[in-house]
């Protein structure tokens, strides 16, 4: 996700919209959140918008990896046909995944963001985990007020540094948040942390 235009793809298929996101913050998320929830890695994984393509890993399967997690753990969907998912081709909004998993992790379209979180929140075991890296100003929105009434995360990591997503290092002008739900909790409010 950046500040650009991201989802449009879902709506027509010949657009690309793809950024990568940098596996070095997704790291630092991984270090920050596994001191709050110590199982949140202990059972399978899907990321439904898993990205990659021939010049870069899928980010997240990748920062996965990096910290041990089976590569038989993961399952990864992408709409866009190059993509590194192993379901490629496909809508994760469209889909009806084989088994609830612990964790669904991902970068997320912008604009189709909170029907993201919606389904994940469904697809998820009980007492499983969704993590989205969103926009911090995802928060401010009328439409999206009835979400947090009925599923506020439990945590939101704010990255400090704003985050390149292009290979030039190049940032936008807006600040990221990995936002974090616990299935069959509903915090009255999120636990903060900067990282």
């Amino acid at each position: 996700m950046s500040s650009t235009n991201r989802g449009s793809s879902y709506k027509d298929k010949t657009i690309t919209d793809y950024y990568v996101t940098p596996i070095s913050e997704i790291l630092k998320f991984f270090a920050a959140v596994v001191e709050e929830e110590s199982d949140i890695f202990s059972g399978s994984v899907v990321d439904p918008a898993a990205g990659g393509d021939p010049a870069h890993p899928a980010s997240y399967p990748e920062a996965l990896s990096e910290i041990g997690i089976p590569e038989s753990m993961v399952s990864t969907i992408d709409i866009r046909e190059d993509s590194r998912a192993a379901i490629k081709g496909k809508s994760y909004l469209e889909m009806e995944l084989a088994e609830k998993p612990n964790l669904i992790i991902t970068n997320p379209p912008f604009i189709i963001a909170q029907e993201f979180i919606e389904k994940a929140l469904k697809d998820v075991r009980d007492g499983g985990y969704v993590v989205m890296l969103l926009r911090l100003n995802f928060f401010g929105s009328s439409r999206r007020k009835k979400l947090w009434e009925k599923s506020m995360p439990k945590y939101v990591f704010v990255h400090h540094q704003r985050m390149s997503f292009t290979d030039d290092s190049a940032t936008d002008s807006v600040e990221y948040m990995h936002a974090v739900w616990k299935k069959g909790e509903n915090p009255k409010s999120s636990k903060l942390f900067v990282i």
